[in-house]
């Protein structure tokens, strides 16, 4: 008996030593790893296992006495391209443009979440996005559509009507839009599989970001892969 005792705690002691050190709980949160994290109290992070992959977790933080701490985590689609640095991609890529990003705004076709601050653009049938390369909109929201920018290198917003039940612009490409990058990138709710270049989510995932976004407290989204040139915590 004393010896099974005995076995016992070391054995207890074994797996406690494993789980400690990398990757164990003395591991800092992911958001304590990046390299930047916006300089606001909330974070979204986007991770993928590699820049092939079409699948991932996204997860929301906020700081808290200090320090970082997870408020919600949801499963999340990649582009079909996989993803790809977003400093260097090439528009119709398909691919998810990995870095740290700025989420201007927040739109839907269905009403904003209950206790949504963030603002929040309605979608009507005027709507359009700009993905037109000559258009002097190319990269913004436009209603109605100007004749510069062609339907054909446009999305018609109402036409996504699960995807865009509810979704937030990724700052990508926005500020000073550089055409052939990319445009129309946004954290919106799951379709039927992998996205053209966005971040996805179920649509319950959805709502709850939505409600818990402070635009006082600066949210940023960062995207990357778990390793490798276009590890996440490089942002």
């Amino acid at each position: 008996m004393r010896r099974s005792l005995v076995t016992a705690a070391v054995l207890l002691a074994l797996a406690g030593s494993l789980g400690a050190g990398p990757g164990g709980a003395d591991r800092p949160v992911l958001p304590d790893r990046l390299a930047d994290t916006g300089g606001g109290s909330q974070l979204i992070t986007a991770e993928a296992p590699d820049t092939g992959s079409t699948t991932g977790t996204v997860t929301w933080w906020e700081r808290r006495g200090g320090s970082w701490k997870e408020a919600g985590s949801a499963p999340a689609r990649f582009g079909g391209g996989g993803l790809a640095e977003g400093a260097t991609r090439k528009q119709g890529t398909s691919t998810t443009p990995t870095g740290l990003y700025d989420l201007p705004y927040a739109f839907g076709i269905e009403d904003a979440p209950a206790g949504t601050t963030y603002p929040y653009r309605e979608v009507t049938e005027g709507s359009w996005w700009c993905q037109d390369n000559d258009s002097r909109a190319y990269n913004r929201w436009v209603e109605p559509r100007p004749a510069h920018c062609r339907a054909a290198e446009a999305e018609h917003l109402v036409s996504y009507g699960t995807q865009y039940a509810r979704a937030l612009v990724i700052g990508f490409n926005y500020d000073r839009p550089v055409r052939g990058r990319g445009a129309g990138i946004f954290l919106h709710v799951n379709g039927r599989g992998a996205t053209a270049g966005c971040v996805s989510v179920p649509a319950d995932a959805m709502a709850e970001i939505l409600a818990w976004a402070e635009p006082a407290r600066e949210p940023h989204i960062a995207v990357g892969t778990s390793s490798g040139p276009t590890a996440i915590t490089r942002y």
